[in-house]
Formats: structure tokens, C-alpha cells, sequence
């Protein structure tokens, strides 16, 4: 049976019974998700484990000049997650942007699109246990802990709570989120309470003279700012998550608009804001990679146990950022493995509503985590942060180029947008992908693990493309299936 008779009968019942779901993987959750827990997840997916790990040797490569390459970012994820909002409140899916390819792209897409974000969030949370570990390690108390031991214990605590319910998913991550703007609002107060006393900071006045001081606002070229975006753009990896969050809310055309026009304003504050006072604190280099930045400023003033806190809380946020891969992948593998793109155990789900399948699938690499912990606890973070921005990038391109298709159709008279819209299109999508392959491209010039990286495309595609042929039979049976449940 062709996969556009399928469309069409799908596409006829959908308009004929409005309780039917649009995707066969959004049928069986819950809509326990409040528009607090939305909003809160979109704060979390904005602060996360780029900014209080990642910034510190960002900080140290590139200087000042980071605050660029976090807003230019910005302003560039802003638009996907936009776009995605858009294509939210055309149709609420809990597969998301996953749904939205097999609509405008076909299967092929949503496979893609699919498994390169489970790409993603496997490896973040690998980078997320990773960073549980380096933050553990700060008490001296957890120094012996071999890196790997912690990362096993973090993934076990984050996997039992993911389990429960939406709804505890949803407050977590509200307390979560809540926790972590508290800090770096009270770290931004501190911060400015500095610079205007003039307050000691580790032996440096803080002020305009630490960068002119310092080599700058580039002290090291325009080259590293270049380099660095790769990495802020994994800093922004779970702004999406909006977008699978929103197929466990009852109101989403209330709550994703409001939660998406927030997030500009969170960049402008909480990153660029964040780093600027960073900078006017200490030289970049004093900052480094196996630190927060905030734990080391909070180090140097002499408040006692001021590290210790700040380290707790980024601890966190790593937790938090785990949380939420397990989270979304779940619902991700589930949306395809109805499809029959994922292996079917994917698509199971407990008695509390949650798809227990696609959290165990996600644990299971992040295991393979704990294994490289063990053998490269040095260079553990920044080689699973790089994989984790191929994915990343694959999956914003695959939702710009949905939108591209939908305003595409729209303009048809196939669709209809809704009024809360990504504006200038197609100039928007076009601009954000090219800068996006840019950054991609980029990695090329990191000798180390960015070329690496690279290299390792090719031997993704060869995998989707194996991985395609084995599935292609089973998703045609299941398509059979449902058009002879659509058309009875």
C-alpha cells in the first residue's frame, strides 16, 4: 500500500473524528503537565550544563568575546524553537518535531530525525554524568571515588525518579529550574555587588581593567570565538524540549507561547549577562574546563563554604539536564517505534503513563557513558559534547526544514498556520540552517577531537542507512495495518 493512500486515509479520519490522535505515539499519556511545569521546563532547557560546566573553558579559550558567540546562538535557537512552537499549535504532538517529519518529510525523515536525537541526548547524558562526577569530585571526601563509580550512581538515582510519573517528571524539574535561576540571579547580585565595591577577587579588582589587562575582549583572535559556537550550541540542546512537553499539557496554545517568547530574554540574561560578569571578575585564563566558572569566582572571595554551594547546585543542574533526556527520548522512541522505526519494547509504557521503554533504550548508552569515564575520565565531557552537537545540529536543521515545508503548504491552502509565527519566512530557516552546517563545518578546524568528530559522520550515515533497511519492512506492515484499521 502506498505511503500516500496511507496519508490520505489518516488524514480523513483525523478531520472526520477530532478525538483521534494525529500520531499513533501520542495515544496513552497523561495531561498532567501544568502550564508552571512548561514554563519551568523551558527555563531548565536554558540553563543547563553548557553554562555552569561548559562556560569555564570556553571562558579560557576565547575570553570575553564568548558573550558574542553565546547571543549570536541565541538568537539562531531562538528561531528553531520558534519554529517548532509554530508547529506546535498547528498540532500538539508528544512526538514533536519527530511527528512533524513524518508529516512534511515522510518517513524518512522522522527516522532521521528521530535516532539522530536520540544520538543527542544519549550522548548529553553521558555528558551529564560525566559532569555529576567532575562536580562530586570537588569535595575532597569523593576524591577516591573512582569518576565512573559516580556517573553509575547518578544515572541509577535519575533513572528511578524518570520512572514514576509525568507529573513528578514535571515538579522535579519545576524545583529544578527554580533552584537554578535562584543561583544565578543571587550569583549575578554577588557578582554586580562586586564590581561596584571593587571587592578583591582572588588577588584581582574586578572591573573593565581584568580584560584590558588580559589581552582584551579577544585575547586570543576571532578564531577561538569561531571555534567555541560548536560548543555553545550544545549549551541550548534542550530548548526543544517545549516541544514534547507541550503533548503532555492540556492548554499548549496558552502555554507554548508564552514559554517560547521568554526565552530570548533568558539568553540576553542569564548566558550573556552570566559571562560578561564573569569576565569582568577574573582573567579568562584562570578559569578552566574541569570547573564551573561560577565555583571558581565563588572560590576566591573568601565566603566560607560559598564553592561548596554553588558546586551543589550545578550538581543540580546536571541532574536536571539528565532528567530531561530521559525524558524526551522516551517519548521520542515511542513515537517512532508505533511507526516501527524504533524496536517495539520502545513503545511500552508503565501503569503510570510514562514510556518506560525509550528511558531504559537512552540508559543503556548511557552506560556505554560509564565505560568511557572509566578509560578517558580526562576527555570524557568534551568528546560525548561533540557527538551530542551532531546531533543536536542535525535535529534544528530537520525542524527548520519542517517549517520551510509547512509555510510551504500553507501558502498552498493545505494548512492552516496558527497566529503565534516564526516571521520572515523563508528567510529565517534558510539563514538559521546555513549557520548551523557552518558551525558543523567548523569542527574540522579543532585537530583534536572537533575533527574527529567530524569523521564520524560518515560512519553515522552508514549506520541510518543499515538501520533504515532493517526497519523498512516492519514500518510498511504497520502502515498496512493502519490504513486497514482506518478504512473498516
Amino acid at each position: 500500500m502506498s505511503k500516500d493512500a496511507v496519508e490520505s486515509a489518516q488524514a480523513t479520519t483525523r478531520s472526520q473524528t477530532a478525538g483521534t490522535p494525529a500520531d499513533a505515539g501520542d495515544a496513552g499519556y497523561s495531561k498532567d503537565l501544568k502550564a508552571r511545569h512548561v514554563n519551568m521546563i523551558a527555563i531548565g532547557g536554558a540553563i543547563g550544563t553548557g553554562l555552569f560546566l561548559g562556560a569555564g573553558g570556553r571562558l579560557h579559550d576565547a575570553g570575553p568575546a564568548l558573550a558574542l558567540s553565546y547571543l549570536v546562538c541565541g538568537v539562531f535557537a531562538f528561531f528553531v524553537v520558534r519554529a517548532l512552537g509554530e508547529l506546535v499549535l498547528y498540532r500538539p504532538s508528544s512526538g514533536s518535531f519527530v511527528s512533524y517529519a513524518r508529516e512534511f518529510l515522510g518517513e524518512k525523515g522522522a527516522y532521521v530525525a528521530g535516532w539522530m536525537y536520540f544520538l543527542n541526548w544519549s550522548t548529553t547524558g553521558i555528558a551529564d554524568i560525566t559532569a555529576i562526577a567532575l562536580y562530586t569530585h570537588y569535595w575532597s571526601m569523593f576524591i577516591s571515588t573512582p569518576q565512573w563509580v559516580l556517573a553509575l550512581i547518578a544515572l541509577a538515582v535519575v533513572l528511578a525518579v524518570n520512572l514514576i510519573s509525568v507529573k513528578i517528571f514535571g515538579e522535579m524539574e519545576f524545583w529544578f529550574a527554580i533552584i537554578k535561576v535562584a543561583t544565578l540571579v543571587s550569583f549575578m547580585l554577588v557578582g554586580v555587588f562586586l564590581l561596584a565595591t571593587q571587592h578583591d577577587v582572588g588577588g584581582t579588582r574586578p572591573g573593565l581593567d581584568v580584560i584590558t589587562s588580559n589581552g582584551g575582549v579577544f585575547p586570543h583572535g576571532m578564531m577561538p570565538v569561531v571555534l567555541v559556537m560548536q560548543g555553545v550550541i550544545f549549551a541550548y540542546a534542550a530548548l526543544e524540549l517545549v516541544g514534547v512537553a507541550a503533548g503532555e499539557t492540556a492548554e499548549p496554545e496558552k502555554v507554548v507561547p508564552r514559554a517560547v517568547n521568554s526565552i530570548m530574554w533568558r539568553v540576553g540574561l542569564f548566558y550573556v549577562g552570566s559571562v560578561v560578569l564573569l569576565a569582568l571578575l577574573l582573567p579568562g585564563s584562570v578559569y578552566s574546563a574541569g570547573q564551573s566558572p561560577f565555583v571558581t569566582v565563588l572560590s576566591k572571595i573568601g565566603i566560607p563554604a560559598a564553592g561548596d554551594v554553588m558546586n551543589l547546585v550545578v550538581l543540580t543542574a546536571a541532574m536536571s539536564s539528565l532528567n530531561s533526556g530521559l525524558y524526551s527520548t522516551g517519548r521520542i522512541l515511542r513515537s517512532m517505534a508505533m511507526a516501527g522505526s524504533a524496536p517495539r519494547f520502545t513503545a511500552r509504557m508503565n501503569r503510570s503513563q510514562v514510556p518506560y521503554g525509550g528511558i531504559l533504550l537512552t540508559c543503556a548508552v548511557c552506560v556505554l557513558g560509564v565505560g568511557l569515564n572509566y578509560l578517558m575520565p580526562s576527555q570524557a565531557f568534551e568528546i560525548v559534547l561533540n557527538v551530542a552537537s551532531l546531533g543536536i545540529i542535525s535535529t534544528w536543521v530537520i525542524i527548520m526544514i519542517c517549517h520551510l515545508v509547512f509555510v510551504r503548504r500553507a501558502r498552498a491552502g493545505l494548512v492552516t498556520r496558527p497566529h503565534f509565527r516564526l516571521k520572515f519566512s523563508p528567510f529565517t530557516e534558510v539563514a538559521t540552517i546555513v549557520f548551523l552546517l557552518v558551525c558543523l563545518g567548523m569542527m574540522g578546524d579543532d585537530p583534536g577531537v572537533g575533527r574527529k568528530t567530524l569523521l564520524l559522520i560518515p560512519v553515522i550515515a552508514l549506520m541510518l542507512v543499515a538501520g533504515w533497511f532493517g526497519v523498512r519492512s516492519r514500518m510498511s506492515r504497520q502502515a498496512d495495518r493502519e490504513l486497514s484499521e482506518l478504512t473498516k
